[in-house]
């Protein structure tokens, strides 16, 4: 049988597996948290009787002797520090970053601009794919007109190609990932510097990630105010072009589609 029947063309999915953006989705944007309740006593097992201890001996025993002895270290008295002022009351806010992407409309475009990119690239890739498919069926086609050897050079010239194309296709697909970064960044700092606004406005001092509040009242919550502030100070981005520069660090794909 010749070695071409066990090749099989293998391309990316050539998705990003999720947009910039993408992963606000994943959070409610109602405001409520979920609430960590340990199992009831009633549902726990109750232990086995543990059997009763066997009689030590007197002399410890070679295995007893065997096992490495633990230093235990006592805990040392040092002498107090010079006194400091304390730190100042905690005013608390929170705050949902999931939610503010989502609703940001610079955000919302960077989203719609990569997955139009991942579209392109994912038709590009359809077609190749066909391409090579075409071309290993040639090959099979006259595999009873060919030497063994003009078969093996077609077959190694046709993983080759196979190779270059995966290869050619994975970096643009970064490239692609690349360009909603650099735009997702700018959003960001200005995320950060909004939200310093917003804490120095309220009298805030700590600002916390509303996802791990277990509870809050309305009046911490300084979401909304930022989504609105971050619209109007950066209604939008520009997303470079997705450009494959020479050494650029490929991510590993998430998952990869196997042609037949």
């Amino acid at each position: 049988m010749s070695a071409l029947s066990r090749y099989a063309l293998v391309l990316p999915l050539l998705t990003l597996g999720a947009a910039p953006a993408a992963h606000a989705q994943s959070s409610s944007s109602s405001g409520s948290a979920g609430f960590f309740m340990p199992p009831s006593a009633q549902t726990q097992k109750a232990p086995e009787m543990a059997p009763k201890p066997k009689p030590k001996p007197l002399a410890p025993t070679a295995d007893e002797t065997s096992q490495p002895q633990t230093t235990k270290f006592k805990v040392p008295n040092l002498p107090a520090l010079p006194a400091e002022s304390p730190p100042p009351t905690a005013v608390i806010g929170v705050l949902s970053v999931p939610q503010v992407l989502q609703q940001s409309t610079a955000a919302q475009a960077v989203q719609a601009e990569i997955k139009k990119r991942q579209d392109a690239l994912a038709k590009d890739a359809q077609a190749a794919r066909a391409k090579i498919q075409a071309e290993q069926q040639a090959i099979m086609a006259e595999r009873g007109k060919l030497t063994d050897a003009e078969l093996e050079k077609k077959e190694q010239a046709l993983q080759n190609e196979i190779a270059a194309t995966q290869t050619k296709f994975q970096e643009r697909n970064q490239a692609i990932q690349n360009a909603g970064q650099t735009a997702l960044q700018q959003i960001e700092a200005m995320l950060a510097g909004i939200v310093k606004q917003e804490a120095q406005a309220h009298g805030m001092n700590l600002v916390l990630h509303r996802e791990q509040a277990v509870l809050n009242v309305a009046a911490f919550d300084i979401t909304d105010e930022t989504v609105k502030e971050l619209n109007k100070l950066l209604p939008s981005v520009k997303v470079p072009p997705s450009v494959v520069t020479p050494g650029m660090q490929i991510n590993p794909p998430e998952d990869q589609g196997v042609g037949p």
